[in-house]
């Protein structure tokens, strides 16, 4: 029997689920499904709650175990939940020991294992041998947040913002590497709050040069979510001068109207991410960008929400994640004057047409270029610039030259130039 690990969220979630995958290995488990849930809107609570419901009447034999930051938010309701065996922290889900023995069944009371995760002061980095099924790999370097942005229950599921010594990544990095994957992303909460609590305060402009030096074997490096205030020169110089580092940045935008951004209890204005992209661009001009916003956000008016609509165009966004609000219990933005939900679902469907408008422009002018491809399933690829790309015929995990030479709806079509060295 097997071990089921059911994954919702983030790309931390992604990695860990690896670990827990091991960690459930290394004890001994089987015959389990274990939920690694995602806190970041009630919409993900609700889906793993269904999620879990309908595990237990297809598999009614079946061990079910929850963790995430959902479970570490909120342990007590999914204790309470018949079809949950036990309820484990983010902290007690990486270990080893929180899936051994045969205590599974007992009492609502006893059934979570969640400690306090505000007193947590260090993090790890996690030895996995591989990302399972995945042709690029994610390399934790950073958990938990120390801010407290209005609208966000994260850093309760999460702790304070923490990070891996370079050493530990380095190590990962290169086993990662050696191990066949061609692209490494560097994931965490917060990953620009990197290094604050390590010696010497090393930032990450300084990580991701460390790294980039220190495994020149390593072709491809990828960053996630970006908190561009915090974004420092000595990264901007590897964006800069560093081929290797892929010139696709998600930023963590939230808004594009100044008052909703104080509101929100962000720490930049809208000018502030304009000219971050407009620097960035200066440093490395083939640069695209992603971003979240979230529409609907309380006492957003129209003028206020066209702002957020600019934004994709002032900042030449391509890649829109697209939220709408969802008030958190616990949070100070679930206490704030709502929009209603038919104004935040039309709000959304907008953005999300705006951002599929600006993409479709961008993919219309790849026609034409040669891009270096890395494969994945099913014959889709992604370019440097996280553009997907159709090449049947083209084996999983070869990092190829390809001219694009069209597009449909699933993505760029393109044709191997010659295999990339």
């Amino acid at each position: 029997m097997t071990v089921d690990i059911v994954t919702f969220g983030c790309r931390l979630n992604t990695l860990e689920s690896e670990v827990m995958r091991t960690r459930a290995h290394e004890a001994g488990l089987d015959d389990a499904i274990v939920f690694n849930t995602c806190a970041v809107t009630t919409e993900a609570v609700r889906q793993a709650r269904q999620s879990i419901r309908r595990a237990r009447r297809e598999r009614p034999g079946t061990r079910i175990i929850v963790s995430g930051c959902a479970a570490q938010v909120d342990p007590a309701a999914f204790a309470a939940m018949p079809e949950v065996d036990i309820v484990l922290g983010n902290q007690e889900k990486l270990s080893a020991d929180a899936y051994r023995g045969g205590d599974f069944g007992l009492g609502e009371t006893l059934k979570a294992r969640v400690a306090d995760i505000m007193t947590v002061t260090e993090t790890a980095g996690h030895l996995v041998a591989g990302m399972d099924g995945h042709t690029r790999a994610f390399v934790e370097i950073q958990n938990g947040c120390d801010h407290r942005c209005s609208f966000c229950i994260i850093p309760f599921g999460r702790g304070p913002s923490r990070s891996v010594p370079m050493g530990a990544v380095i190590e990962q990095i290169r086993h990662l590497t050696q191990t066949g994957h061609a692209e490494i992303v560097l994931t965490g909460v917060d990953i620009t709050a990197y290094g604050a609590d390590l010696p010497g305060r090393p930032s990450l402009g300084k990580l991701v040069a460390t790294i980039l030096k220190l495994v020149p074997e390593l072709p491809r490096l990828r960053l996630s979510s970006l908190d561009t205030i915090e974004v420092d020169d000595a990264l901007l110089g590897v964006i800069a001068n560093e081929e290797r580092l892929m010139p696709h940045f998600h930023l963590s935008l939230q808004a594009g109207d100044d008052m909703i951004l104080k509101r929100m209890k962000r720490r930049h204005l809208r000018a502030d991410a304009v000219r971050f992209c407009d620097d960035v661009r200066r440093a490395r001009p083939d640069a695209v960008f992603g971003a979240d916003i979230i529409a609907g956000f309380p006492t957003e008016t129209e003028v206020m929400f066209q702002n957020s609509l600019a934004l994709v165009e002032d900042c030449g966004l391509t890649h829109l994640h697209v939220f709408p609000f969802s008030p958190r219990p616990g949070t100070p933005a679930a206490r704030m004057p709502q929009i209603g939900a038919a104004t935040i679902k039309e709000r959304a469907a907008r953005l999300r047409a705006r951002g599929a408008s600006a993409l479709e422009h961008y993919m219309d002018r790849e026609i034409g270029a040669r891009r270096r491809v890395l494969m994945e399933r099913g014959g889709v690829g992604r370019t440097e610039h996280f553009a997907p790309v159709v090449m049947p015929d083209v084996p999983a995990g070869a990092l190829v030259e390809a001219r694009i030479t069209g597009r449909t709806a699933q993505g760029l079509i393109a044709q191997p130039v010659e295999k990339a060295a």
